[in-house]
């Protein structure tokens, strides 16, 4: 088995809970998502986010409302909806209990 499928599979994992972290805190350009992301080493390519937004979109966990930019054509602002932050209250209950869970295993 290779570790950088393994990593990447883990990575794949959380992309949706990071993805919805970032969104807690404010609203976000896709562009910002991603250099966030890759700030955090999560790297991700527009080709994996764009479907990943439009997903929790269409689930009712995000809306995006359009702003004015000085660089070009408006922009897509991605945002938590209230369904959203209850979700992802219950992603940060199972992800401390995965954490708790693993640390665990490694005692």
């Amino acid at each position: 088995m290779n570790v950088d499928n393994a990593k990447s599979q883990m990575r794949k994992g959380m992309l949706e809970y990071c993805v919805m972290l970032l969104l807690r805190k404010e609203s976000c350009y896709a562009s910002d998502i991603i250099a966030r992301l890759k700030a955090a080493e999560l790297i991700v390519v527009e080709g994996t986010l764009y479907p990943l937004l439009t997903r929790l979109k269409n689930d009712g966990l995000l809306s995006y409302e359009w702003r004015e930019s000085t660089q070009g054509p408006p922009r897509k602002y991605y945002l938590l909806t209230e369904s959203g932050a209850a979700f992802l209250e219950q992603l940060d209950s199972a992800w401390a209990s995965l954490v708790a869970t693993v640390n665990l295993i490694k005692s």
